[in-house]
């Protein structure tokens, strides 16, 4: 999946959301449609972004047993 997919579908969700919000009843599609966009931009460059190092119970990881002994 390419870049320009992945907006499409990160504004796909946002615009779901953005319409079972319920609160946007007066507002216009296109206005909608754009702000769908605009969180799909954000959600983009937080992907980019570095992941902040784990801290406290989070970083804990589990150990797994070898089945073989």
């Amino acid at each position: 999946m390419n870049e320009n997919d992945l907006r499409d579908c990160f504004a796909m969700f946002a615009l779901n959301g953005l319409m079972a919000s319920g609160s946007n009843d007066e507002v216009p599609y296109k206005v909608l449609a754009s702000n769908a966009y605009e969180l799909a931009d954000i959600m983009i460059e937080a992907r980019k972004a570095e992941p902040e190092a784990e801290v406290g119970i989070v970083a804990v990881k589990t150990r797994r047993r070898n089945k073989s002994a």
